[in-house]
């Protein structure tokens, strides 16, 4: 499957497949200490090259127990662990692992790397199209706009990140990363039925 990369920066990068084209899938790499964590990947077209030039393969990290993507396949080959919905910590990583939603159906786990200010949400939060509203940057994911986890409303209103990495789409990156954040969790409610609409005119 071919890849496009994205979310470069100092500490890694990200890659979206190709197929399929609606979902924008996201995958990243993380890099601490010459050593790089798979989040969620899909594999495709010189994934596992570029990821052993970034650094020592570690570990693969599943955040989600809806879908497993290519997580342990990629382990398999890169020869290591698969950390599935690791709720405990991932040992010897440099980030730590916050729930999101714990729920029959949907569990899922997030990211929050204080050196680097990293947050990485892979599924409650997203900026494919099919999340947002018109004047949205970075939308909660569309079944959990009624409901705002609270997990999701702490993260907003505490963390501070500098990057906001996610499972749909490219990430947000900048000093206006946590304001993007905090407004997509206040306001996710609010602008459904504008999403709605939207959605709904997209599809005509």
């Amino acid at each position: 499957m071919k890849i496009a990369t994205c979310d470069e920066t100092s500490f890694g990068f990200g890659w979206i497949a190709a197929e399929p084209a609606l979902l924008e899938r996201a995958s990243h790499a993380l890099r601490a200490g010459g050593r790089v964590w798979l989040v969620d990947p899909v594999d495709g077209e010189g994934v596992e090259e570029l990821v052993r030039a970034l650094g020592e393969p570690a570990g693969v990290v599943q955040l989600v127990d809806r879908h497993a993507r290519d997580c342990a396949p990629l382990a398999a080959r890169l020869g290591v662990p698969h950390h599935r919905l690791p709720l405990a910590g991932v040992p010897d990583a440099p980030f730590e692992v916050r729930t999101v939603l714990n729920v029959p159906g949907w569990r899922e786990a997030a990211l929050w790397w204080p050196a680097e200010g990293v947050l990485l949400c892979t599924e409650a939060l997203g900026t494919a199209s099919y999340f947002r509203a018109p004047d949205e940057a970075l939308a909660v994911h569309p079944l959990l706009r009624p409901y705002q986890p609270r997990a999701l409303r702490a993260m907003a209103r505490c963390l501070a990140p500098r990057h906001v990495l996610v499972g749909h789409g490219e990430g947000i990156h900048g000093a206006e990363a946590a304001t993007v954040l905090r407004t997509a969790v206040q306001r996710g409610r609010r602008n459904a039925p504008r999403w709605l609409r939207h959605q709904i005119r997209r599809r005509r």
